[in-house]
């Protein structure tokens, strides 16, 4: 198993490293920004933290990067997790200072939090509780009620519930967790959700 975690200066980086290598018995880890590396990959994660379009940039200019991800993910069908913006990333556009294009591998946007509660304060920092949509093996063992932790300010809205697989309630629903076929997304951090983040990466990493 060699598991690559994409570096294109956007996340966090060592504490994700860490948790993967904590929980991957064996597993080759590798931090790399270089897409020839995704070609003997086996697991691929898109880490990220800060705004949308920032992190876009910074996967954009990595040579080839982009191509050979769609390669690998969408046409190989190599296992796949976005976290936190990298999870955003995965939408057709980002709606953070401005209009950005994303990936546009999963139908939908990202847009600012707008809580029914307006006493709920922006970003949506710390610990909330998963509402599981839907029975995944990426999800194995992880039930409604597991607790997560999130910092964000946007999220995003997907068109089909149906690639919904987990949401939070924050003043409304948000979504916490995406999956389809052989891609993921968490809008938490594992790295940070300690054992329901290391179960989620301990699942990830067994699926083929």
């Amino acid at each position: 198993m060699k598991v690559i975690i994409i570096d294109y200066g956007s996340g966090n980086l060592h504490s994700t490293l860490k948790s993967f290598e904590r929980v991957g018995d064996g597993a080759e880890i590798f931090l790399s920004g270089k897409a020839a590396d995704l070609k003997s990959a086996t697991h691929i994660v898109l880490p990220g933290v800060g705004a949308f379009g920032d992190c876009k940039n910074g996967l954009d200019s990595l040579p080839g990067m982009i191509e050979e991800m769609k390669e690998q993910v969408i046409f190989n069908k190599k296992p796949f997790i976005g976290i936190c913006v990298g999870m955003q990333l995965l939408a057709k556009k980002g709606f953070e200072h401005g209009e950005h294009d994303g990936l546009g591998w999963i139908e939908g946007n990202v847009k600012a939090i707008t809580p029914d509660d307006k006493s709920l304060k922006i970003p949506h920092m710390g610990w909330n509780e998963l509402i599981v949509k839907k029975e995944h093996p990426f999800f194995k063992g992880i039930k409604s009620g597991s607790h997560a932790y999130f910092v964000h300010s946007y999220q995003l809205e997907c068109k089909n519930n149906d690639d919904i697989l987990a949401v939070a309630d924050y003043g409304g629903q948000i979504t916490a967790a995406i999956a389809k076929d052989n891609i993921m997304g968490t809008q938490f951090h594992p790295e940070k959700s300690q054992e329901t983040g290391f179960e989620l990466i301990k699942n990830f990493l067994e699926m083929k």
